[in-house]
């Protein structure tokens, strides 16, 4: 995936609110940009960091800034959690995770449990298979981490799909890691012990649990390999 032209550089002074971040351009601009991501963004914050942002020609939008990339532990990271199911489904299409090959349709925000939205449903003639999609920025040492905060909301996702399994459906937890430094991904249990907790139990239940780490440059950001999930 092609990430929009151009990037502007600068260095972030700090995030608040969730989803504001005031950023110093190169040129000396002190501008408010738009943090697209709710998570704690633990490790990936630190006022002072080299940060990229885009900006949308949208003259409607009150902060036309959106930050996409920060640099931490010496390389770039994908902090726009807008991003990873654009990145799986054009992984799919482009038939680049074998464990989810198979499936003539893919549709993105379909209905389905508690009031809720599935990212990704596949269908074909072995039929329908339910993706859930989750960002990954949190590393320590060599293992991606999720969540970077409590997140009930994700264990609600979990539930929902150990019900698609008990229904004879197939369901999927797919984590995007997007950042090059993790050699395997774990969850979070010091952060959101429920949730390491509850995936154990789906995992155990029939839901599969993948996780694929992003290549993330200025120019692009791209699924490239597997990781081996170690809970």
């Amino acid at each position: 995936m092609r990430l929009p032209e151009p990037l502007y550089p600068g260095v972030l002074i700090r995030r608040y609110q969730r989803f504001l971040a005031d950023v110093l351009l190169q040129n000396g601009v002190t501008v408010t940009a738009h943090c697209p991501n709710s998570g704690s963004m633990k490790g990936c914050s630190v006022p002072g960091s080299e940060v990229l942002l885009s900006r949308s020609n949208n003259p409607k939008r009150k902060h036309p800034f959106t930050w996409e990339l920060v640099r931490a532990n010496g390389l770039w990271v994908g902090i726009n959690t807008g991003l990873p199911n654009a990145l799986v489904r054009e992984a799919l299409v482009q038939e680049k995770v074998p464990e989810l090959a198979g499936y003539d349709h893919i549709r993105s925000e379909v209905r389905y449990g508690a009031d809720s939205r599935i990212d990704l449903l596949l269908t074909g003639q072995t039929g329908c298979c339910y993706v859930e999609v989750k960002n990954v920025t949190l590393v320590d040492g060599e293992r991606a981490l999720f969540p970077d905060s409590v997140t009930v909301r994700g264990q609600k996702h979990l539930r929902e799909l150990m019900e698609v399994v008990r229904n004879g459906g197939r369901g999927v937890i797919f984590f995007v890691v997007q950042r090059e430094d993790a050699r395997t991904l774990s969850p979070a249990d010091a952060i959101d012990p429920d949730y390491g907790n509850l995936l154990r139990l789906v995992v155990g239940n029939g839901v599969e649990a993948l996780a694929y780490q992003a290549s993330v440059s200025p120019r692009e950001i791209l699924l490239a390999r597997r990781l081996p999930i170690i809970t």
